[in-house]
């Protein structure tokens, strides 16, 4: 943890007046910020390019959710809260345009500067900004908010604040942070904006309390357009528009926030949730399989105008879906074993099956954008990244690798022997009808599955799945249980397989740490849930945050994303290359104006409106 310094505010000085002059000197305050270069809103922008300024407000959204939650705290390590409160009910002090890679402009702040090599960062907070609770928002919450989260809350957000070396108060309202230099001594170049990025709290409301234990009545009070109006354990929560919010009128809260009510609604599984939206009890939903998708246009609502299917293409990376391998058990631990299961999986025949062929394959973490890795041997600017850890490498990091692809046909003959003949060489041999190892032991697997809007589809893949591997005399188990369960298993890694989605974006950060860091190999809680740990993988991704140049950046993504997929840790399904909603025909958005990061829940519901007599 850094050290926090607090200084007390003062009245103006002229030595304090020096001090910003110094400051000045250096860098000049400015509305927003990009990774790189400039932002693309000037600052007199009116709204966010995709948010109608002009929407009118009004009427009642709801939304479903697979699962329950027993918390309302998104922030605490405890708890399963529903996903969508951060996003709704809290703020930080920079807000996220997702029609430019990665550019923030003042929300809570109303200004930010940085150092010249990016070492530190300023933020000067609007005097308006207030909590629901109409109290104003102070440099002293937003200290505070930074060192709780950091030290105390989820381990998503701790690993920011051990790069924060100093926090200290400037002025009335502003404060700065300094970061501390890498081993290279350097600092990561996108630390300025994810400092922006953090969420922010009222520091008063927990005197006297322990914020990581708090009851589900302890809800946060944020400063967003929405608070938590009514909930029911396991069953709704209510978010209710605050008539008072503070910042309506933002540049970057124009044409947003436009519903009075958003309800969350909870279902046992996804089968469940989707009768409900026929049924007009849920106002929209997200639907990820093509085939299903294609079925809908037959719903009598659907011909009749009564529901809407919208299709919202984006720019956005692949991302990594898939069923991940617990690399911290036996024999997953063996890249040929990994290698093998990955043959073994007919995606074609699958894919052909389950959503009529009409959903792509991902080839790699980023792919579906600039930064995925090109197919082939590495270009020298990649190469020259990866030969360092050369010996550290699986086959086909360096000199290229793709996935296994099969004929189409059920039996998947071609692959089935290279997949035999990983596992001989790995020393598996079929015996008395089953694979074993040298010491007699058998290969079982067990798959961990999750209630959710996915489990019907991943259910039916691994159906399939099963009796290809038994052919392979590998005994395949499936368990499926609820979002609690779940959550406590995936924590502490008991599983030898689960599916994953890591959703990525156009501009990776820290979070890549997070997600595939070597500290997560043995953290219970984090989310590198095949354990991986890679010296390569943490040089890559400590050169895409010291990347001084676009160019540097691109190329060590495409190195990162050629360690992670020649890594052999995730069977990957298909890529979600275009969003598919299905809405209430009252609901709509600009339809001719789409962020680049297409669907998302800086999207839907955040600048859609309702249309007509809906909204009364």
């Amino acid at each position: 943890m850094g050290p926090v310094n607090f200084r007390r505010s003062t009245p103006v000085s002229l030595a304090f007046s020096l001090v910003l002059f110094a400051q000045s000197a250096i860098a000049d305050p400015r509305h927003g910020i990009a990774m790189y270069g400039e932002p693309a809103l000037p600052n007199d922008f009116v709204s966010l390019p995709y948010a109608n300024p002009d929407a009118p407000q009004g009427g009642i959204v709801t939304t479903g959710n697979v699962g329950g939650f027993d918390s309302l705290n998104p922030f605490a390590v405890k708890g399963t809260p529903p996903w969508q409160l951060r996003f709704f009910a809290f703020e930080s002090l920079m807000g996220r345009s997702w029609d430019e890679p990665f550019s923030l402009y003042g929300l809570l702040a109303e200004t930010i500067e940085v150092g010249p090599e990016r070492e530190w960062v300023e933020f000067t907070l609007r005097p308006q900004a207030k909590f629901s609770d109409g109290s104003p928002v102070t440099v002293e919450d937003v200290i505070w908010s930074y060192e709780t989260i950091g030290t105390r809350g989820h381990l998503r957000y701790r690993d920011f604040w051990t790069k924060v070396a100093q926090i200290e108060q400037t002025g009335p309202h502003s404060l700065r942070l300094t970061f501390k230099p890498g081993d290279d001594g350097t600092v990561e170049q996108d630390l300025v904006l994810v400092a922006g990025m953090r969420p922010m709290l009222k520091k008063s409301q927990w005197d006297g309390k322990v914020f990581e234990d708090g009851a589900i009545t302890d809800v946060p009070i944020g400063s967003a357009p929405y608070v938590i109006d009514d909930f029911e354990v396991d069953r709704t929560v209510v978010l209710r528009r605050n008539p008072d919010y503070w910042g309506n009128d933002l540049p970057l809260r124009r044409g947003t926030a436009n519903f009075d009510e958003i309800r969350i609604e909870f279902y046992g599984d996804d089968a469940v949730l989707k009768e409900a939206f026929k049924a007009g009890e849920i106002s929209y939903i997200r639907e990820f399989n093509a085939e299903r998708w294609a079925e809908l246009a037959n719903l009598p609502a659907v011909k009749r105008g009564e529901i809407i299917q919208s299709e919202i293409p984006h720019q956005k990376p692949s991302g990594i879906t898939g069923f991940v391998m617990n690399t911290r058990r036996a024999p997953l631990d063996d890249w040929r074993v990994r290698d093998a299961l990955i043959h073994a999986f007919n995606f074609e025949y699958i894919n052909e099956a389950l959503t009529g062929g009409r959903q792509p394959r991902i080839t790699s973490y980023y792919s579906n954008s600039v930064l995925g890795m090109e197919p082939g041997p590495a270009p020298a600017p990649v190469r020259a990244l990866l030969e360092p850890y050369a010996d550290t490498l699986l086959p086909g990091a360096i000199e290229g690798y793709a996935l296994p692809v099969s004929d189409g046909t059920k039996r998947n003959r071609a692959n089935i022997r290279k997949a035999v003949a990983l596992l001989k060489e790995a020393g598996w041999t079929v015996q008395d009808g089953q694979l074993r190892n040298g010491a007699g032991q058998p290969l079982t697997l067990t798959v961990l599955l999750k209630q959710d809007g996915l489990i019907q589809q991943a259910t039916s893949m691994m159906d399939i799945y099963a009796r290809a591997l038994e052919r392979l005399g590998i005994s395949l188990t499936l368990e499926t249980t609820d979002k609690a369960q779940f959550a406590v298993r995936e924590a502490n890694y008991d599983f030898d397989m689960t599916f994953i989605r890591r959703d990525l974006t156009l501009s990776p950060g820290n979070e890549q740490y997070f997600y595939w860091g070597a500290k997560g190999a043995d953290e219970p809680g984090s989310r590198n849930l095949m354990g991986m740990n890679s010296p390569a993988a943490e040089a890559m991704i400590a050169a895409m945050l010291s990347a001084k140049t676009r160019e540097d950046f691109i190329n060590a993504t495409r190195a990162l994303d050629r360690v992670l997929i020649s890594g052999r840790y995730v069977i990957p399904i298909h890529q979600y290359s275009v969003g598919r909603i299905a809405h209430d025909a009252s609901l709509t958005y600009l339809h001719d104006r789409l962020p680049i990061y297409g669907d998302g829940v800086g999207f839907l519901p955040e600048v859609w409106w309702m249309t007509g007599d809906e909204r009364d």
